[in-house]
């Protein structure tokens, strides 16, 4: 039995009060943790939801995020968090897609629950325990689940005008948390920071429950604020956590002279970029026994493929690591044939924790792989020593505060608008989100659209994220002999 009720309850029967979860003032020891998620599990089971069912949760970060996606595993059911900040109209377009059974969302977020399927609401009392939902049930026996299972659905912004499903496995989810276990020493000592949003691989699974794998202790804190994530490290004697570049840089920029103790962390993940020595200088200057480790990784691989290695950071500025024990990394040309170290191709990938393809998507999940190796996407090369480096992506995404946007979907959106004739939707560089989305506009004659427009357009269709930062409107669109619009060009353009 493989269920991630498993291991909550192996650490419940040996350490029953050592603290699992810290929300909020909560604290909730495995004993009692085990004992939400069975209840929680035939709460569930009353509301028909079985073995292969399909329960999404749009919710932000607390306890009972955690209780619901354990619990939905103990029935045999399939979990599927959803972006919190997406429209009424994607969250729908996900919840039919996936065929999910149930949507449970947090009370703040019931404009966004746009489903056919049964809504439940969860309030401030239940966000801290999930069984306030569960009056008059009786704790669940685990359905037991094979390595080969659906354990979650996680849907991802592609460059098609509608996000695809990711298929984690319970094998997947395992080796995942095998190879950081072993990268990063985590023990039942280990405690983790969670403010990234436990929608996202970063905060579930780099290396999120595989604390609790172990037996340590994952401190959640629902909003992000840099001065929130410092007292928490302080207050809680927090020793690591993953962050997306938007907070560190928000943390970093707050962390001189807030007076505090922040002795206690010895590593923050983030990564996914080319990250500047300068911030990995500050980093070791605000955290004396912490360092900053660049990573790689993917929705499609349950994240974290590569870590960059303790003292090496500053040799291989630039790099973001060497695969971990059960990842290979092989750089290819587009015929899928491997190219030697140094030379710049397709980063695939090949191991345990990567999706076995696309939800309900053949077409699809076949191009995405070159035999048995994962087509990632992006581009960048090997050195001597197998060290990764990023040099452009392939895929037409968005990359803003750490959240993915595709390109092809804010332009099917603004192409909605009566006045749009053309339209091209690029990233710009910022300097503190990273990137920020930008539309490249050709107007039907006669016409007029300003960028508020837009964007009252966008949000009402999209999230607010990713809705256009900046309107620059042309006569023409660069294109190349085949008609292809030449978005390089226009890249070059804001730079």
């Amino acid at each position: 039995m493989i269920n991630l009720s498993r291991f909550i309850g192996f650490h419940a029967a040996r350490t029953p009060e050592r603290v699992a979860l810290s929300y909020e003032g909560h604290r909730i020891g495995y004993a009692a943790l085990a004992g939400r998620v069975a209840l929680t599990a035939g709460w569930l089971r009353g509301r028909g939801i079985g073995e292969g069912d399909v329960v999404a949760v749009l919710m932000k970060n607390s306890a009972a995020f955690v209780e619901i996606a354990i619990a939905v595993g103990h029935v045999g059911g399939v979990f599927l968090p959803i972006n919190f900040r997406l429209s009424a109209d994607e969250v729908g377009y996900i919840c039919g897609d996936a065929g999910a059974k149930l949507l449970v969302a947090d009370e703040e977020l019931a404009s966004a629950a746009g489903t056919p399927c049964p809504v439940v609401l969860v309030d401030v009392a239940a966000r801290a325990d999930s069984t306030r939902l569960a009056a008059g049930a009786v704790p669940a026996e685990a359905v037991p689940r094979r390595p080969q299972d659906l354990f979650r659905l996680m849907y991802t912004s592609g460059t098609t005008d509608r996000p695809k499903g990711v298929m984690h496995s319970y094998e997947n989810f395992y080796w995942k948390c095998c190879d950081h276990v072993m990268a990063l020493g985590l023990s039942a000592e280990s405690r983790l920071l969670v403010v990234g949003p436990l929608y996202h691989v970063g905060a579930f699974d780099l290396p999120g429950m595989a604390v609790l794998w172990q037996g340590g202790m994952l401190h959640i804190i629902r909003d992000y604020t840099p001065r929130a994530v410092l007292e928490a490290i302080a207050a809680e004697q927090l020793d690591c956590a993953w962050m997306a570049p938007v907070m560190t840089s928000g943390v970093l920029a707050e962390a001189p002279g807030c007076g505090l103790d922040l002795s206690s962390l010895r590593w923050v993940i983030g990564g996914g970029e080319r990250t500047p020595e300068a911030r990995i200088r500050a980093f070791g200057a605000s955290f004396p026994n912490g360092r900053y480790i660049d990573a790689y990784g993917l929705t499609e691989t349950c994240s974290g493929d590569t870590l960059m290695e303790a003292g090496r950071e500053l040799e291989k500025i630039g790099s973001v690591g060497r695969a971990l024990a059960h990842v290979e990394i092989s750089i290819r040309d587009e015929a899928g044939q491997a190219l030697p170290a140094g030379e710049a191709g397709e980063i695939c990938l090949r191991g345990p924790k990567i999706t076995r393809g696309y939800w309900n998507d053949p077409v699809k999940t076949a191009a995405a792989f070159h035999g048995d190796w994962f087509r990632s996407g992006d581009m960048g090369y090997l050195d001597a020593e197998g060290f990764l480096f990023l040099t452009d992506r392939m895929k037409d995404m968005i990359i803003s505060g750490g959240e993915n946007i595709a390109s092809s979907e804010v332009e099917r959106v603004v192409f909605e608008l009566p006045q749009v004739r053309e339209v091209a939707v690029i990233g710009a560089p910022d300097p503190r989100w990273g990137e920020r989305p930008v539309a490249f506009v050709v107007l039907e004659p006669g016409t007029a659209l300003t960028l508020d427009e837009l964007v009252a357009h966008c949000r009402a269709r999209l999230a607010a994220f990713k809705a256009p930062r900046a309107l620059m409107l042309r006569e023409t669109l660069p294109r190349n002999p085949s008609g292809k619009i030449l978005k390089r060009v226009l890249r070059e353009e804001l730079r």
